[in-house]
């Protein structure tokens, strides 16, 4: 049962230069406890889609569909979806968990102001010392400050606030960045748990190798577009998009290959491209590619490329 469904989402900040597209025409769906990961190069629309999906983007204007659990999210009216969506069926993990954290306050403290913001009539404790312990934090940790702690812990306890309220769906912000790689392995661990537990996820991070550990499907993110999107074992097997193959082909592996890199830099999101947004870089490129492209099915999502016109 289709859990999630994305429509047209496109998002767009305003700026002195004029409009910036960061997000354009989305689309994607995940069933209920499948975990979907969002890569791309940095600026490539990632955590702008993670916050439109949440309706927490600040500075822009949201557009397109996102049904969650049967509800249209995006056309409810703001006070209902802060009440009864917002960290009790959706939240988020945000980029950097010293930023996510109050310096003067203890752990304790943040957790019961999160609690009281969002009317919790249960027992503080009980609620609290649950969250942590699904984060493999004990009760020390609680009265603590945030500078006390490691840089691991830290990011725990913000996806422990994630998961304080019990969501369904929780969108994970690169959960693994600046991290050693034990630490990284430990997040990576926990978010498998939660999946287990029948939590839906959405993982967005740079790092193709973290998403084949916990991602069912994949989208990749360029220049504000969903270029490709797919389960992970066609994404990673055969990868149908220039720039998908150039992240894969990026990417160090046992064997010792020689990683190939992808010249050139992502294009301006301040004008909307009249090409396709891949062309300057793509080395597969052809003449049709002047045109911005359509979405192409494949067997198990869509690519936007002219290279699969034929094969629609």
């Amino acid at each position: 049962m289709t859990f999630l469904k994305v429509e047209g989402l496109s998002s767009t900040y305003s700026s002195s230069r004029g409009p910036v597209y960061a997000v354009d025409d989305v689309d994607f769906e995940l069933d209920s406890g499948e975990s979907i990961g969002i890569a791309g190069e940095s600026a490539c629309g990632k955590s702008t889609l993670g916050l439109s999906i949440i309706r927490m983007l600040l500075g822009g204007t949201t557009k397109g569909n996102v049904n969650f659990d049967g509800d249209s999210i995006l056309d409810m009216e703001k006070s209902k979806f802060d009440d009864e969506y917002r960290w009790k069926k959706i939240s988020m993990v945000f980029q950097g968990a010293m930023s996510s954290l109050d310096p003067v306050f203890t752990i304790n403290e943040q957790f019961v102001e999160i609690l009281k913001q969002h009317d919790y009539n249960g027992d503080f404790e009980k609620i609290i010392l649950d969250a942590m312990n699904s984060v493999s934090l004990d009760e020390n940790v609680l009265k603590k400050y945030p500078h006390e702690l490691s840089g691991g812990m830290k990011q725990r306890v913000v996806i422990a606030m994630a998961l304080l309220l019990r969501p369904k769906f929780v969108i994970a912000d690169e959960p693994t960045t600046a991290l050693d790689v034990l630490i990284q392995a430990q997040i990576i661990n926990l978010l498998k748990s939660l999946k287990k537990d029948g939590m839906s996820l959405m993982l967005i991070t740079h790092d193709l190798a973290v998403l084949s550990e916990i991602a069912d499907k994949i989208g990749i993110m360029y220049g504000g577009q969903m270029v490709e999107f797919g389960s992970s074992e066609q994404i990673y097997k055969n990868p149908k998009h220039p720039y998908t193959q150039g992240l894969l082909e990026s990417i160090p592996t046992l064997k010792g290959n020689t990683p190939k890199y992808i010249k050139g830099i992502p294009p301006s999101l301040l004008d909307a491209p009249t090409q396709c947004r891949f062309l300057e870089r793509c080395p597969q490129a052809i003449e049709k590619c002047k045109e911005i492209p359509t979405k192409f099915k494949t067997d198990t999502g869509y690519v936007r490329c002219w290279l699969y016109e034929d094969e629609k």
